[in-house]
């Protein structure tokens, strides 16, 4: 049996997105919760400190790729089977990406009071889109006034129409925040318009972005990229990367180690 039953199957199709309930152990999520604090040299106990460099206002994201604790849950294979069945092929590669803390409104820093973004995944010039995912997992029991996921529930069939594609407006009215459970992963497809809330609760919002594709095992340049980027714990690249102007990892941390199936989803190893 699938970690996907057929409601869930379903939710996605009519949805555009699913929640994939307990996806990674919480103690998975605490260990990455604890990295992303020393990744930013903060004191989780004192919120007039959550407000200053390295981090920066905006969305949220920390440039912090490679550490052992995503790389945990990047390999955990309750995770992988939930993609596996959305792809229908365990054959995947995970995504390199980031890490997110968006900390509460401080009436001290009005600058780092973030209202939230909508946006796609994919370039909606170019319909109907093809079938493409995204995922985030919640690593800490998110509320929906948390700053949390939001999206469009079903406004992604309009890019999806074979015959009269479009491209629906981005109307705030429509839009909903999910909350979730330490461990769980919100799974969506890259033609649902979606983005992080305005967190407006008392708390941080703390989540890491997690995908995973069919793999390109023959694009040896592609494959051999992303092996550099975890064995030298660099950040993967583009515009959409700046990565971390100090180099933490690269300075600080330790390559992570991969289980069988880490080797696979990482282009390491080849799928049998």
């Amino acid at each position: 049996m699938g970690v996907l039953g057929q409601s869930d199957l379903d939710h996605f199709d009519e949805q555009g997105y699913v929640v994939v309930r307990e996806a990674v152990p919480k103690a998975n999520c605490e260990a990455v919760v604890d990295a992303i604090w020393d990744f930013l040299g903060m004191d989780r106990d004192d919120a007039d400190d959550w407000y200053r460099e390295p981090h920066k206002p905006g969305g949220g994201m920390v440039e912090m790729y490679q550490h052992q604790a995503v790389w945990d849950n990047r390999q955990h294979p309750r995770l992988h089977a939930a993609y596996a069945q959305l792809w229908g092929t365990e054959r995947l590669w995970c995504s390199i990406d980031r890490v997110n803390f968006k900390p509460p409104p401080h009436p001290d820093y009005p600058e780092w009071d973030h209202k939230g973004f909508r946006h796609w995944d994919a370039d909606t010039s170019k319909l109907p889109l093809r079938f493409g995912v995204q995922g985030v997992v919640y690593l800490t029991d998110t509320a929906a006034d948390q700053g949390s996921f939001q999206c469009m529930p079903g406004e992604h069939k309009p890019l999806l129409d074979v015959e009269q594609p479009y491209v629906p407006e981005l109307d705030p009215d429509k839009f909903v925040q999910i909350e979730g459970q330490a461990g769980d992963l919100l799974i969506w497809h890259r033609a649902l318009a979606h983005g992080n809330g305005h967190n407006t609760s008392d708390k941080p919002r703390l989540a890491q972005y997690i995908s995973m594709r069919p793999e390109r095992y023959e694009d040896e340049d592609a494959r051999q990229h992303r092996i550099k980027c975890w064995r030298d714990r660099l950040c993967p690249g583009g515009r959409a990367f700046p990565g971390d102007p100090r180099g933490w990892e690269h300075e600080k941390a330790k390559t992570a180690a991969l289980t069988p199936l880490g080797r696979k989803v990482l282009g390491l190893d080849a799928w049998e």
